[in-house]
């Protein structure tokens, strides 16, 4: 990495919900930059429009990589989307397939510690303003490492705005300072109810949640007992647990009644048009509802967006009149794997949260085409949860988003950027009382979930019940490939793609590899490639990870 440069301080906000607008703070003297609450506020939120900046187009996103990578999906979308396809079977795709991603979670890292640098100069109004900017910055800190470290493994750790050219630390290293930010967020984020604070911020229940889930990743893909902290001492499971308690006891996160609810194509502009919600009684809680503890807020009509919902909404030639509505029209990437649907309907043939998530071309006679847009590794099944959603007038006439009469879009701006604009969720309150369960040995927590889906409670604990909850309450959700890789099951699981049959571009086929997928699995651990450029960028200080920079790992196509 080259040295990195303490440049005038640029920030562009994000139009999201109560606090981010859409004012453009430009050239700030550093020298001078900040010195009220206010300036310190742009700065903080300098740091959340990075969540933005990486969901604004998916080639950035590790939710979209690990969605493509996981059991479940396929690469998919046209057939030359070959970077798509290549990631799905741990493949390379040219020199730099993730420096987008890299370079997102690094300028986020610079942000905080630039934040820290400045913050002693603040003359704050008292304490508790003091300690949630504080803690904000430390919760990002925590998770930017977090969860650069679960995706390369072997990364720099910067901690200041001015670094030379820094080496890979230890994963030990990383994963220590990324819990002692987290564990400084819990300590100084307020214990306040998430509906008492304003919408879009991070709280002390998102840093216990995110805590909890590196802890699991952790100690379950290396094998420890305990999570190391920078400057000394460790973090437990009792420790981790009592956050989780805390979380779930004080503050205000629930379940939303129905799971369907979760998702916009309940929304009160699409649920009377759309056959599979049409007379249930249906209502789309909305965004930060209060099952959300986390998530990337995204600006209705601002002019951003979630480019992950453009990415899996399926093809359909330019021109087609007819679709599946309410799916609107994007680039077919995650064709859902038939194993998933066919084991849900084996293991639990009235869980709801099947249909709630996954649709079949079956549903759609004579508006489905297949292979529509040369659509590469098609199933026929795809989900729901982020697609770009349509909507219908109270007389039927046809609008290509929701966000037109939801929040008065234009329609030509609705066409494009306006139509995909879905907050994107990282951590639910299911997932916290499943953590829960899991560290527990409890069925508590899963009980609670199955009760949601209308399904009989489990008797006893065990580890096998507790994975397929995650997997069909989460599913799609960004959990499935690392759950699986700390696991241990990934090998087996990814293996058992091949054979699966699909069509591409209409024509028979099947998921096949050109190493292995388990050969894969095994040569590369389930991280990816270092960017070449920033290689190169260091004077080849940085080292390639194990299983990339050969040729015979460069896709060479389905």
């Amino acid at each position: 990495m080259k040295k990195i440069l303490l440049l005038a301080i640029c920030l562009m906000f994000l139009s999201c919900e109560n606090f981010l607008d859409n004012v453009n703070y430009t050239k700030q003297d550093d020298n001078s930059f900040p010195l009220t609450v206010d300036e310190a506020n742009q700065l903080v939120v300098g740091v959340y429009n990075t969540l933005n900046e990486e969901i604004s187009s998916y080639d950035n996103s590790a939710f979209f990589f690990y969605e493509l990578a996981s059991d479940e999906r396929f690469g998919g979308g046209g057939t030359d989307n070959f970077n798509w396809q290549a990631i799905s079977k741990l493949l390379n795709y040219g020199p730099d397939l993730f420096n987008g991603y890299w370079s997102n979670r690094y300028q986020g890292i610079f942000r905080t510690n630039v934040a820290f640098e400045k913050f002693d100069k603040i003359p704050w109004e008292n304490d508790k303003q003091k300690n949630t900017a504080y803690g904000e910055i430390h919760f990002f800190r925590g998770y930017f490492y977090f969860t650069l470290v679960q995706f390369f493994e072997n990364i720099p750790l910067i901690l200041e705005s001015l670094s030379g050219n820094s080496p890979q630390a230890s994963m030990d290293e990383v994963y220590a300072q990324a819990a002692f930010d987290l564990k400084k967020a819990i300590e100084l984020l307020p214990g306040d109810p998430y509906n008492s604070v304003e919408k879009g911020r991070v709280t002390r229940w998102a840093a216990q949640s995110i805590m909890a889930r590196m802890f699991l990743f952790y100690t379950g893909f290396y094998n420890k007992n305990e999570l190391p902290v920078a400057g000394g001492g460790t973090i437990t499971k009792t420790q981790i647990v009592s956050w989780l308690e805390d979380c779930i006891a004080n503050s205000g996160h629930d379940l939303v009644s129905d799971y369907r609810n979760l998702w916009p194509y309940t929304n009160q502009y699409t649920v009377e048009h759309y056959f599979y919600t049409q007379g249930k009684g249906l209502k789309w809680e909305g965004e930060s509802n209060k099952e959300v503890v986390f998530a990337t807020k995204c600006a209705n009509g601002s002019g951003f967006r979630n480019g992950l919902c453009l990415a899996f909404t399926l093809r359909r030639p330019h021109g087609e009149t007819l679709f599946p509505f309410p799916f609107t029209r994007g680039y077919g990437a995650g064709p859902v794997s038939p194993v998933l649907v066919n084991q849900w309907r084996q293991l639990e043939p009235t869980d709801i949260r099947r249909s709630a998530s996954i649709f079949h071309a079956d549903e759609y006679p004579g508006q489905y085409q297949w292979g529509g847009d040369n659509q590469a590794e098609e199933t026929g099944y795809w989900q729901k949860k982020y697609m770009g959603i349509a909507s219908k007038t109270s007389n039927g006439t046809y609008q290509h988003s929701y966000n037109v009469p939801m929040y008065g879009l234009s329609v030509s701006s609705a066409t494009s950027t306006g139509a995909f604009t879905q907050d994107l969720i990282h951590i639910r309150f299911a997932d916290v009382l499943l953590m829960h369960s899991e560290l527990t040995g409890t069925k508590d927590g899963i009980n609670r979930v199955r009760s949601r889906a209308g399904l009989d409670p489990i008797d006893v604990y065990s580890l096998s019940a507790l994975k397929q909850e995650r997997r069909f309450e989460l599913c799609f959700e960004n959990t499935r490939f690392n759950d699986i890789r700390r696991w241990g099951d990934a090998e087996a699981l990814l293996e058992g793609q091949i054979g699966i049959p699909v069509k591409t571009t209409n024509l028979d086929s099947k998921i096949t590899h050109q190493i292995g997928f388990g050969a894969r699995y095994r040569a590369t651990r389930g991280f990816w490639p270092i960017p070449q450029s920033q290689i190169r960028l260091s004077g080849n200080l940085l080292k390639q990870n194990e299983g990339w920079g050969t040729p015979e790992v460069e896709f060479t196509g389905l």
